[in-house]
């Protein structure tokens, strides 16, 4: 049954107490010495005037400690006022409260002010995460997020991969082109593929001593100044006046003066020859501009061999299966020995061969959607510029190139933002043609080439991003030559 008594609070001391007085007549209070241990009620007063006992609430009042009559009791009559009083703690006494002490619905909300935390223990039920604060929202995924997962919580969003245990936080929301940098005990970000390298550049193949095909791999540091080495790898065949395109992971050279189509690939990581990636271009050709997005190669122009006519047509291979290139779109010209560049959105063709004449058009082909190139601009001086082009992340490089056989010492700088006349940006140390232009995320490197008449160099020139000018002697390669390919990572 449910508890009888007085409450729940725990009873310091109970007291009964009598207090007495004498009427004269005219005083009408009474006081009481438990007036501030009792209820308050008028109820827990019992008043006997000469023996008779008073009607509470009716013949008296009460009020704090004072007992008010209606009539003031009668010259010489008795008065007795007995007082029930307790002192209360301010608590409930332990194991008082049971189910069947509480009446159904009676514990509101409102009536719960605080949970301790130490209180939180065993299985909680599920709960609306909507009202809770001091919560990270994280997306759960049995893959890695993309660059064109696009976070609703912006800036800051958790990814966890439950496959792998990789967590990533957003730290570019750049809708498309969203970077997710690596937290947890993984390594490898999430983010747009970038054209230019940040560890070093690659010479590949080439022509030595006049006719002499190489397949020679070496490379160069960007970061520390020292001579090529070589990889301890070969291209399989040599070749010379192949294109060149990168992924995140292998360099691609495809075509070349060797009547092929072939693309082949070595790896950036662990080196070693060159293998066929099982990819061909549509024909075989070469002095082809060559262009790089995170996912294909562009082959852009070229010379088809061995007939030597020039090939409009832009076309592209994919990195992750094995395949014939497909058709892209037609360049402005037909034209041969056009430089390559690539920018996150787009690859671009500049100058060429036209035949009887040489070119300074910039073309412009879509990563996104297949398509005819566009006129994107000029250089400042018309001419043939195969193996001559380098990219930063915002701005096009045009090194040098061949004038009717003589060298160029123009380097043009362009924008990939906007259609423009390119701007003279520095010179050669030594000037030369055809050799490798690599980029990196602070300069640009050219490699190798032909300088006056028929003489072939083994040096590297560097311009600096931030300056331009007169190119540095950086290094030198290991062979003098000319007609090879530059890469880097």
């Amino acid at each position: 049954m449910a508890y009888l008594g007085k409450g729940l609070k725990s009873i310091s001391t109970a007291n009964i107490t009598v207090d007495k007085m004498t009427g004269n007549g005219s005083t009408t209070t009474m006081g009481i010495s438990l007036g501030n241990q009792i209820s308050g009620s008028v109820n827990d007063i019992n008043v006997y005037i000469s023996g008779v006992q008073q009607r509470p609430g009716t013949d008296y009042t009460l009020s704090g400690s004072t007992i008010t009559f209606t009539t003031a009791p009668a010259n010489g009559w008795p008065v007795v006022a007995i007082s029930k009083g307790d002192s209360i703690k301010d608590d409930v006494i332990d194991s008082s409260v049971t189910s069947e002490s509480i009446k159904d619905g009676a514990v509101t909300d409102a009536k719960i002010t605080s949970v301790t935390a130490s209180k939180l223990t065993g299985a909680l039920p599920a709960l609306d995460g909507s009202a809770l604060t001091g919560i990270v929202a994280y997306t759960k995924s049995a893959s890695n997020p993309t660059i064109s997962t696009n976070p609703a919580g912006g800036l800051g969003t958790v990814w966890v991969n439950q496959s792998s245990g990789q967590v990533y936080v957003c730290t570019d929301a750049t809708a498309g082109a969203n970077i997710w940098t690596n937290i947890g005990g993984g390594s490898g970000n999430v983010e747009p593929f970038s054209f230019p390298g940040s560890n070093f550049g690659y010479a590949s193949g080439g022509i030595h001593g006049g006719s002499s095909t190489q397949n020679v791999i070496e490379k160069y540091s960007f970061t520390s100044q020292a001579n090529a080495v070589d990889t301890g790898g070969n291209l399989v065949p040599g070749l010379q006046h192949h294109s060149s395109h990168r992924s995140e992971t292998h360099a691609y050279h495809g075509g070349g003066d060797q009547t092929t189509n072939n693309i082949q690939k070595f790896s950036f990581a662990s080196g070693g020859d060159a293998v066929d990636s099982g990819s061909t271009l549509s024909t075989n050709r070469s002095r082809i501009a060559g262009a790089s997005s995170g996912t294909h190669g562009y082959a852009l122009s070229g010379t088809e061999f061995p007939a030597f006519t020039y090939f409009a047509a832009a076309e592209k291979f994919s990195y992750a299966s094995a395949g014939a290139a497909s058709f892209v779109g037609n360049m402005t010209q037909a034209r041969g020995r056009p430089a390559g560049h690539s920018s996150g959105t787009h690859g671009y063709a500049s100058g060429g061969d036209l035949g009887s004449s040489k070119t300074n058009v910039i073309d412009r082909v879509s990563f996104a959607s297949d398509d005819n190139a566009t006129d994107h601009g000029d250089l400042s001086e018309a001419r043939a510029c195969r193996g001559s082009g380098g990219s930063s992340t915002t701005h096009g490089y045009t090194v040098g190139g061949d004038l009717a056989n003589n060298n160029s010492t123009v380097i043009d700088k362009w924008a990939f933002a906007s259609n423009t006349i390119a701007t003279d940006w520095g010179d050669f140390h030594t000037a030369a043609r055809s050799g490798s232009t690599t980029s990196a995320t602070d300069a640009i490197y050219f490699a190798g080439g032909r300088a006056a008449g028929t003489t072939d160099i083994n040096q590297i020139q560097k311009w600096s991003l931030a300056s331009g000018g007169t190119a540095a002697d950086w290094a030198d390669i290991t062979l003098n030559r000319y007609g090879l390919v530059g890469n880097h990572y």
